[in-house]
């Protein structure tokens, strides 16, 4: 039987952010980089005073993200900040030399005094790679090159390396060194087998994004996941799972809805055209949102009672992080919101917890 979370393990409660720079859907208009840059670190700043646990930033290199260096953000909120971890959502690994995300996240692990994470994962875009020079044809065999690479750095300052993507290492020196020895390193995933196997093996934690359909789907991959880890000799406290889901809180639950509503159908319909999907409706939002569905959207006894749900639904959690910036809410939307997630939801969930 594959292991799960001991009872009172605490389930830390997050907030990831793509830092969309999306129009407005009522008025059309864009926010300014720098405006939204400047709403972000508010945000950040308002959840370590509201008591969330960790802000995750994505990485993307398109128009209508601002979030194509999570690090330096990270850095400025690091500054900001006293208690929140702070995390990549997901580092596009495969289209990044690992010495350069390591230097970068050690020097927000010291900025922050041991509050960095690095999340790695190929990415849902492939923006990444012909900017960088890269083929996606290599997509699997960088990314599994690279993490190598990555959780070598972890062990020592002087490297030796090689492979087929990146010029060996043959000794040199990698600083600054971090904080937290080993700086925590999360493997993100969608819903391929071989990828929860990979994560297993390694004995790192796992951040499933799930973004649509019932969540239950995950549970056999999460379960094998727990296997391979536990037939890899890894402890079960080690083998952690975390969950990345679209997710909003207002007052009450249907005016979350109609909130998060107008700018969710805007993203995924314009995501859907790039991808040969329909257009987004209203019952395929409304559908997420029934109790088996994936999205975390409501009031905070709603939204609570859902986590708690999820948790039992995949055998025992160790983090959920909401993805609001998708919707193309108004800043103080988005604050109402993060104060409801760590005022309300964050001591509901861990009163259950107990």
């Amino acid at each position: 039987m594959p292991s799960r979370p001991s009872p009172g393990t605490p389930l830390q409660i997050g907030i990831d952010s793509f830092v969309a720079t999306r129009k407005d859907p009522v008025t059309g208009i864009a926010p300014a980089p720098a405006d939204r840059i400047r709403q972000l670190l508010e945000e950040i700043e308002h959840a370590d005073q509201a008591g969330v646990d960790v802000f995750g930033v994505g990485e993307h290199h398109r128009a209508d993200f601002a979030d194509s260096a999570p690090a330096v953000i990270l850095a400025a909120a690091a500054a900001r900040t006293r208690n929140i971890r702070l995390t990549s959502a997901v580092t596009v690994l495969s289209a990044a030399d690992p010495v350069r995300v390591f230097q970068e996240f050690a020097t927000v692990d010291l900025i922050s005094n041991g509050r960095a994470e690095i999340i790695a994962g190929r990415g849902s875009f492939v923006e990444a790679y012909p900017l960088f020079g890269l083929e996606l044809e290599d997509y699997d065999s960088l990314f599994a090159e690279k993490l190598d690479l990555l959780l070598k750095l972890r062990e020592g300052t002087e490297i030796h390396w090689s492979g087929k993507h990146r010029p060996a290492l043959t000794g040199q020196g990698v600083y600054p060194r971090p904080v937290q020895n080993p700086l925590p390193v999360w493997l993100g995933v969608g819903g391929t087998p071989a990828s929860f196997v990979r994560a297993g093996l390694l004995g790192l934690p796992l951040m499933v994004a799930i973004i649509g359909g019932e969540p239950r789907r995950f549970r056999p991959l999460i379960d094998l996941y727990r296997e391979a880890g536990r037939r890899a000799g890894h402890a079960p406290a080690q083998l952690k799972v975390g969950v990345h889901a679209l997710g909003y809180l207002a007052d009450t639950t249907p005016r979350a809805a109609d909130e998060f509503f107008p700018g969710w159908a805007e993203s995924f319909t314009q995501i859907g055209a790039e991808r040969g999907w329909a257009p987004a409706t209203r019952a395929q939002f409304d559908a997420g949102r029934r109790p088996e569905g994936a999205y975390l959207i409501g009031d905070a006894a709603t939204v609570a009672e859902k986590i708690l749900a999820l948790d039992s639904t995949l055998g025992g959690l160790a983090r959920v992080s909401f993805q609001m910036s998708v919707a193309a809410l108004s800043h103080a939307q988005t604050l109402r919101a993060i104060e409801i997630l760590g005022t309300q939801v964050v001591p509901a969930v861990r009163a259950a917890r107990k």
